[in-house]
Parts: C-alpha cells; structure tokens; sequence
C-alpha cells in the first residue's frame, strides 16, 4: 500500500474480536484493513463453545486444583491433558499461574473478569441490533448440573461465590429441570441456572454478519500473514508475505499468534500461551437441549446450535505447533453419555481443535500505546465471545486521539504494563 491509500487503522487479526473491533472503527469513519491468514472467523472464533459465559468470572485455575491436578493429568477421559514434551516451554507461564493464586492477585483478577462480563450482554446487545441480527444470540441463561450426592456440597459452595460476585444464580432441582429439558436423565440430582447468560446459534455465522456489516461499512478484508512490524514517523509498517503495509495506526487481535508482533512493536514479552480446545458437532441432535449445559462432574459443555449440538470444554497444553489430537474431541461424546435418557447421536459428527489465547493471570490485555500507534486487544482465553463485544466499545475509544472510557469498564487491569 502506497502513502496515498495508507489504512487509518490495520487490525491484525480476523477473529471475532478483530471483526468486532474493526466494524466499530469503521463506524468511526476511519479507513480500516484486516488482515489474517485465513478467511474470517476461522480460528478459535469459527469452533467455541457458543456460550456466552457472563457467570464464569473467576479465572481458569484456584488454589483447590494444586490438589486435583496429578490426578487430572493422569486421567486420559480427564478434562486437561499436557504434553510433557511442551513443558519446559509452558514452565515459566505456569509458574506465573501459581503466583497469581496469591490472594490480592486473584482478588484484582476477579475484579477484572467482572466489569467485563458485567458488560457483556448488554455489549452483545448493542452490536446485534446495529447489524439488524439481535436472533444470532439467545440470552435465555444456561445451566451447571451435577449427577453426585456428593458433588451437592460443592455445587452450593459455588453458589455462594457467585453470590458473593454478584453474579445472578439460581438453584434449580433435577425435577426442575427435567421441566424445560426433559431429554435430561434421571440421574441429574440438580443444578445451578443463570440467567444472566445466553449462547449464540452458530459462532461462525455471527462473525460472517459482522464481516458483512464491516464490508458494508467500507472495511478492507486481505488474507495475508504478517511477518514483522516496526514503528516510523508516520505511523506502523507491517511485513506481511505479499509485501508491505502502512498504516497510521494497528490493532493487535491475532489471539493465541499476537505475541510476536507485540514485541516486535512495543519491545515487549508478553506471556501469552495457548490452551487447545476441541468440540465435538452432532448434526442430528438439534433438539436435545433448549440452551447451554455444563456438566459438574464431566466438566464439558454441550450448547444448542441451528447446527446440531456442540460438545466442548476440554484443555490441552501443547504450543501452536503439534499436530490436534482428535480423540480429545471424540472423549467428549463418551463424556456425555448418561446424561440423557437416550444417548446422544455421534453420526456424522466433526471434531475439530483451536487455540484460547490465555495469559496467566486470565485477564486479557487491551491497550493503546506507542502515543496511539499500537492498540492491543487479546488473551481473552475462553472468554472471547463472550467479551467481544464489549472490547470493541472499549478499542473504538482508545483508537480515538483523546481516549475516553466513559460508560465501560477502567483499563487498569488489562494494560499490558502489568507484565
């Protein structure tokens, strides 16, 4: 790209949060670039679990599973699995996980999660409507059930951490909910409904709108991997594999691949790793479930998409680099069955792996630095559909020459400074 046509904002990154981010840009009137190696919404965004997960705001780890973890590891039907060959490379990150376990740092980490899920359904809200889609997301809560009697007393314990976070909850008995899903199996004792959640009927399609809004809203779509970046007087040169491309202005939103760039332009390290998550799609189970079930013990999701039933919920530590292993996305129809009267349907099914950008203190990092030049907007871990939204509101700010946060959650606690 020539000086004459030079972006005002690159955004790094297709995903549902580069998307997101670039058609608030672009309502900004500013001329807007995304560039990804894929086609939109073809990473982690095209795969999720499709809940949009405003309860889960404490992070991916606490202090009780430093008791559980040998055992989980060790599990092959467990929901965690680590590639030991991978450990010397993850050890520094999960050493920094272990320090934020201390008590101030997991209490500003939960603050954190927080005052963005707090704004997220209301985020989601806004930007569906805008685009004249509020049907892609059904905000009819979603439920965490438990088959053991003595899994009662931990159910109840987690209920009143939700409580204490302010998060809406209410306890439901197995006859309860066998009344709104009655394909559940008798073996559900009871469960925990939160109403304040929802979930999106096919993740792909709703980056799809979004693209085709930002499209309409004149955002440029180029499929090309940058290679390296620096800052100059102007503005940001990117390095991509089909030449070079200016731009006044860039927004890192690649997930799980923004690490290098980031320090390529702010001089950085970011402690950004991935955790690998699969899902299982079974096409012919489009009525098993009216919305969102998470199961206590199995610890999996099962969520109802116009496109079957999504299974997901497991984690692997194993880098960018190894090949998926798809007997991980295969485990999560053994996990189901029991859960239902008639077990669920495998035929035709797809497995299918992407990578969680996680950091490991569980908040994500969304930033303006370099006096504008960088944005950053990533790290959100399995909470990305989730916060979509409401990060874009926040970029849309901070791309702004006198950056105001009013109305949204205070950048405190996602700044990249905090590493």
């Amino acid at each position: 790209m020539s000086d004459s046509n030079t972006a005002d904002t690159v955004v790094i990154g297709a995903g549902i949060i580069g998307v997101a981010c670039a058609l608030q840009l672009a309502r900004q009137g500013r001329r807007v670039v995304v560039i990804d190696p894929q086609p939109p919404g073809m990473g982690a965004s095209y795969g999720n679990a499709g809940h949009l997960a405003t309860e889960q705001v404490f992070p991916i780890a606490d202090v009780s599973i430093l008791k559980r973890l040998p055992a989980m590891l060790l599990d092959p039907r467990g929901p965690l699995s680590l590639d030991w060959k991978y450990l010397p490379r993850a050890l520094p990150w999960f050493v920094r996980l272990l320090l934020n376990l201390r008590p101030a740092s997991y209490r500003r980490t939960v603050a954190g999660i927080r005052a963005l899920n707090e704004a997220s359904l209301a985020a989601w809200q806004r930007l569906l409507q805008s685009i004249d889609r509020p049907q892609l997301l059904r905000p009819d809560g979603s439920l965490l059930v438990f088959e053991r009697a003595a899994s009662a007393e931990a159910i109840n314990a987690v209920r009143l951490r939700m409580q204490q976070q302010n998060v809406a909850v209410e306890f439901w008995p197995g006859e309860a909910i066998r009344q709104v899903a009655p394909q559940l199996s008798e073996a559900i004792r009871g469960g925990l409904f939160f109403p304040g959640t929802g979930h999106f009927i096919d993740p792909y399609t709703v980056v799809c709108e979004l693209v085709s809004a930002a499209r309409a809203s004149g955002v440029q779509f180029v499929q090309q991997r940058v290679l390296d970046g620096r800052l100059d007087g102007t503005g940001v040169s990117l390095m991509t594999d089909q030449g070079v491309v200016a731009a006044r202005q860039v927004l890192i939103a690649c997930g799980a691949h923004s690490a290098s760039l980031t320090a390529a332009l702010t001089g950085k390290t970011v402690p950004l790793d991935t955790e690998r998550g699969y899902h299982l799609m079974l096409p012919t189970e489009q009525n098993r479930l009216p919305f969102a079930v998470t199961s206590f013990e199995r610890k999996f999701i099962m969520t109802p998409m116009t496109g079957g039933l999504r299974l997901a919920g497991t984690v692997e530590f194993a880098g960018l680099k190894r090949p998926a292993n798809m007997q991980r996305a295969w485990q999560l129809h053994r996990l189901s069955q029991g859960l239902f009267r008639q077990d669920l349907n495998a035929q035709d099914a797809t497995a299918w792996m992407g990578f969680r950008p996680s950091l490991p203190d569980s908040l994500p990092i969304i930033d303006r630095l370099c006096d504008g030049k960088v944005l950053l907007a990533f790290g959100h871990q399995h909470l990305g559909l989730t916060q979509a939204a409401v990060t874009a509101e926040i970029v849309a700010q901070l791309a702004a020459a006198h950056p105001s946060l009013s109305g949204l959650p205070t950048l405190a606690p996602y700044r990249l400074g905090r590493f």
